[in-house]
């Protein structure tokens, strides 16, 4: 991960969750502990959100390109960014929510790197392609950003179908069970320390 800049977004409105779950605390430490524990060996480490919001030592607050526009928009400003201070390079992409990734999850990630990719995404149980915690090239951000001019807020559309490579399921689940288990609601929560039981 030496070669990989870290970025997590952190400027959405947890409207589901009912208070702000960046500082929700699970295992004793805030949600976005956790997910940049998983990220630490990068060199680079982005925070995509509102300053003056968060303090995360080590990490580099980036404001969103396009306030309040969703996580399409905060990958934009993460590889704008990765871009300037890095060159080509790829990002390790995340969200505040996903408290189970893990360094080994990432790993796996950036051993699935081809030369032709500018995608990396994991799949899910039922075999979908998640494109949060996954890994974007900044060869990408033109893409991006002209799905983001012309309106389109999924971050699903920031992947190239015939440049995304897939990383199994049971793979991920062998290094880092559960690492794409995301909290949205308290309920999400609850059941996250349920199942660390």
């Amino acid at each position: 991960m030496r070669d990989v800049v870290a970025a997590i977004t952190a400027g959405g409105r947890s409207s589901r969750f009912g208070s702000d779950k960046v500082l929700a605390l699970w295992e004793g430490r805030p949600l976005l502990e956790h997910v940049a524990a998983s990220l630490a060996a990068c060199p680079l480490r982005l925070l995509i959100a509102p300053p003056g919001r968060y303090e995360l030592p080590g990490w580099r607050n980036v404001p969103d390109t396009r306030p309040g526009e969703g996580p399409l928009a905060a990958l934009e400003a993460a590889l704008r960014t990765a871009q300037v201070e890095a060159g080509s390079i790829w990002v390790a992409f995340a969200g505040v929510d996903m408290p189970r990734l893990t360094p080994p999850y990432w790993e796996a990630l950036a051993q699935a790197r081809t030369p032709d990719a500018s995608a990396i995404l994991a799949l899910d149980a039922a075999g979908r392609p998640q494109p949060l915690a996954a890994l974007y090239h900044t060869a990408l951000l033109p893409h991006v950003t002209a799905r983001l001019d012309g309106g389109e807020r999924r971050l699903r559309a920031a992947a190239l179908p015939e440049l995304t490579v897939t990383v199994p399921f049971h793979i991920l689940q062998a290094v880092s069970p559960d690492a794409l288990r995301n909290v949205n609601t308290p309920a999400d929560l609850a059941a996250l320390g349920e199942a660390g039981r």
